[in-house]
């Protein structure tokens, strides 16, 4: 059983954050992932800028940041856990990407879910180029789990 957490800053809380949290649980099972716990924080650009500048010295936002923990704990009541890590949502850059790129802003949220727990999971990419294998792996996965939706 994976655990996932949700919080927010500097945002109202979605009424979606079920939905979210049943996408990104379904993301780990399609990874073939169990007994992992990891959280997300959904907040706005102002927020998105201080992680970015404080952790990437990069004074400026961007639309989602992973942070890999990767270490086992035990739990008394579920046993060994894969503590995998924090990701972070701008969900004021997540509209203007969905904008950019012509897709709803529900395709934007789910593909940048899916792009942080592929981090977590020991995946990364030089670049943005649609060929890396991580990014094909992503989008491989978007298409499998494309009936899904988080908005409404």
């Amino acid at each position: 059983m994976n655990r996932i957490e949700v919080a927010v800053e500097g945002i109202e809380e979605p009424a979606w954050i079920s939905a979210f949290i049943a996408f990104a649980g379904k993301v780990l099972v399609r990874l073939g992932r169990d007994g992992w716990d990891l959280s997300f924080l959904l907040c706005d650009d102002a927020t998105m800028k201080s992680l970015n500048s404080q952790y990437r010295s990069k004074d400026e936002s961007t639309d989602v940041l992973s942070f890999a923990l990767g270490e086992t704990v035990r739990d008394e009541e579920f046993g060994d856990r894969w503590v995998a890590g924090d990701i972070a949502i701008s969900l004021d850059m997540l509209a203007g990407n969905a904008e950019y790129f012509g897709v709803s802003q529900d395709e934007e949220l789910r593909r940048l879910a899916l792009h942080g727990i592929l981090h977590l999971d020991g995946n990364d990419h030089e670049d943005n180029d649609p060929e890396r294998p991580m990014l094909r792996l992503q989008e491989e996965i978007m298409a499998e789990l494309t009936g899904e939706r988080i908005l409404p």
